[in-house]
């Protein structure tokens, strides 16, 4: 779409949504091809004969695959603009999708898997790049958790949806179907989305690296919540959810299906309230430090609760987690804004690493440490929580020292 805004630094009101929609259409699907593992799951071990560390594994190709992009992404994204950039991607998510759908064995399955997160992989950080130069501050934490709205909406679809019609069309042809929706969301950011403006490629005459991201103290702070708290969110969110629900609890694979349905349309609930609050609670001084110092511990306490209850934890505890959790994803724009603009793809890729390296760690480690922890002769139900229990504890780890590093956001 060509327009006058395409060489600016501001969107008015009705590009703004316009250039918000087509993001977030291309972010759900993100989403959803990113938690689908989780309602295939009893088919795929069937098919495949997968253990937990399979499991683990191939749902965590998607975030090594999104992981190992990160770095070059925000050079990228900072030097040709989100819509060069996430156009490129989207190509190749495309292919994973065709690559899995295709696939006869395990290693077919996992190849596909991480095309996919490489190929979306710009498809939050282009949106909140844009952002960040696009719109105000209260603006920006709104867009961030509606973003995330719409990734819910994504993940909303992977589960009952996908439950009902996996019986008529198989797996094999749904992610045929996820191919042509990706390549429609790529034709329309290219014609919607304004051209970057090449005034923001260089930092005042610096060189386009990360020594300056990597040894901001703020981002450093805020580090071991995104790779614990927030990474440890998703990977239970988008896997571990299900099999606790069928393994645990007992849940019936439709069941299990409706559970997450249940838990991600609360997610979706909670983003959108926070988008709505958000600029409220900054205009009345709670910032993201205050919202993240009283929130994360709730988060842990529930998540303790859960582990506890065993197998009388189902959908609701797990809803519960997640929803608690949220507060660590006000983290993601406040790094973004402690940094200058032509630095934001940048320091958002930088942060969005630590994240989905976390999330793949915690969702391929709680399946070996589930595996091991059944070697050692503990039950089923013992084994999951003994490894959710790893997770607990990591996770007050990382609160304790977010909450000891004195360091601020300069434009709270």
């Amino acid at each position: 779409m060509s327009n006058p805004a395409a060489l600016t630094t501001s969107l008015d009101k009705k590009a703004a949504a316009f250039v918000f929609l087509t993001f977030a259409a291309a972010y759900s699907l993100s989403a959803l091809v990113r938690a689908i593992i989780a309602t295939l799951s009893p088919v795929l071990s069937l098919e495949f004969n997968l253990q937990s560390r399979d499991l683990g594994l191939l749902a965590g190709g998607y975030f090594l695959g999104f992981a190992a992009m990160q770095l070059p992404l925000g050079k990228w994204l900072d030097r040709h603009g989100p819509k060069r950039v996430i156009v490129c991607f989207l190509a190749a998510a495309v292919l994973g999708c065709v690559v899995f759908s295709k696939a006869g064995s395990f290693a077919g399955l996992l190849m596909g898997r991480v095309l996919i997160g490489m190929g979306v992989s710009a498809c939050l950080m282009a949106p909140l790049t844009g952002f960040r130069r696009w719109l105000d501050a209260p603006s920006l934490l709104r867009a961030n958790s509606w973003m995330l709205m719409s990734g819910s909406l994504g993940m909303l679809v992977s589960t009952l949806p996908v439950q009902w019609l996996l019986p008529l069309v198989g797996w094999r042809a749904l992610f045929w179907a996820l191919a042509g929706l990706v390549l429609l969301a790529l034709l329309t950011i290219a014609w919607v989305v304004p051209t970057w403006s090449l005034s923001f490629a260089s930092t005042a005459g610096k060189p386009a690296g990360y020594d300056e991201v990597w040894k901001n103290r703020y981002f450093q702070k805020m580090a071991p919540l995104a790779f614990v708290n927030y990474g440890g969110l998703v990977a239970i969110q988008t896997l571990w959810a299900g099999p606790w629900m069928v393994k645990v609890a007992g849940y019936t694979p439709l069941e299990a299906a409706t559970g997450l349905f249940y838990l991600n349309a609360m997610m979706l609930l909670t983003f959108w309230t926070w988008g709505l609050l958000n600029p409220y609670l900054a205009r009345r001084g709670w910032h993201t430090d205050r919202l993240i110092a009283w929130g994360a511990p709730l988060s842990l306490v529930v998540l303790a609760f859960n582990i506890w209850g065993g197998a009388s934890t189902g959908w609701f505890g797990w809803t519960a987690f997640c929803m608690a959790s949220t507060v660590i994803s006000l983290s993601q724009p406040s790094v973004g804004m402690a940094f200058k603009p032509a630095l934001a793809g940048r320091a958002l890729s930088a942060f969005n690493l630590v994240i989905f390296a976390g999330i793949f760690t915690v969702q391929w480690g709680i399946g070996l440490l589930i595996d091991g922890f059944e070697m050692l002769g503990l039950g089923r139900t013992a084994s999951f929580q003994a490894a959710f229990t790893v997770l607990l504890c990591c996770g007050m780890a990382a609160y304790a020292y977010f909450l000891h590093i004195k360091a601020d956001n300069s434009l709270q």
